[in-house]
């Protein structure tokens, strides 16, 4: 295929019935429904690069997905495009925007950073419309306490104490935090407490990890200074538990300026 330029798609999907982004044999994952839509309109084979490879369960709201594409599919409508993917995909998958970059552009390579949200519905009342895409933790937290102890993560560090221990030997795990609040919202009527993260890049497990571990002081089991503590030891085992997948939704990427134009 003679290269032209990319097609970046901005997709989200609700986790629970996929097993992750990543197409693996005979289940079924994020990818492997958009690269089968894809395939289908564009009439030949596809190969996806994504932001953020997602574990089962996570959700997401703005993915971004490339694709490289032809000086012919360059010229293809982009309202028909979104019309055929919106109708070859599934109902727990949306594809949200279609646009252009430059031959060579990567959804993955090209991220300056990748954004969560974690959601807690901290509460003795079951979450209602929160049900689906927060942790139900049947109790109260100290939110003043969780954002204290989230301060020393924040910057360049070795997050290996937050990252699940198999997939950590012998690869870099030093990241950079750019942001990360611990906060009360409210959203359709039900009070959360969420954890919003940005990064370069994370490990993996490593923001459920975060999240389950600010929990722990959350709840008065750790001080707020034991995150330090943590970091520093570059060891799995001291950090708390890794929070469930269904509170976990990606929910952002920034890209150099200019570099995504409308698909039109």
């Amino acid at each position: 295929m003679s290269e032209g330029g990319t097609l970046v798609i901005r997709l989200g999907y609700r986790g629970a019935d996929f097993a992750g982004f990543a197409e693996q044999p005979s289940v079924r994952t994020v990818a492997g429904e958009l690269r089968r839509a894809l395939e289908t309109t564009l009439r030949r084979p596809c190969e996806l690069t994504c932001a953020g490879r997602t574990d089962a369960g996570v959700h997401a709201i703005a993915q971004y997905v490339s694709l490289p594409v032809s000086e012919e599919e360059l010229a293809l409508s982009g309202s028909r495009l979104m019309r055929s993917l919106c109708a070859l995909t599934p109902d727990d998958l949306s594809v949200q925007a279609l646009f252009r970059a430059p031959a060579g552009f990567s959804a993955r390579f090209d991220a300056l950073s990748r954004s969560y949200r974690y959601r807690i519905a901290a509460s003795q009342a079951r979450p209602v419309l929160a049900w689906d895409h927060s942790w139900w933790y049947r109790g109260e937290l100290d939110v003043a306490a969780m954002a204290e102890a989230a301060r020393p993560l924040l910057g360049e560090h070795d997050f290996k104490s937050f990252c699940k221990a198999t997939s950590a030997e012998g690869k870099p795990t030093c990241r950079y935090v750019g942001a990360l609040d611990v906060s009360r919202v409210t959203e359709a009527g039900e009070e959360l407490v969420v954890v919003d993260i940005t990064g370069n890049a994370f490990l993996h497990n490593m923001v459920r990890t975060i999240a389950g571990s600010l929990v722990e002081v959350g709840r008065g089991h750790r001080a707020p200074g034991w995150l330090a503590d943590v970091l520093a030891a570059r060891d799995r085992t001291a950090a708390g538990p890794c929070a469930p997948a269904k509170g976990l939704t990606f929910v952002g990427v920034e890209y150099p300026e200019l570099t995504l134009s409308p698909w039109e």
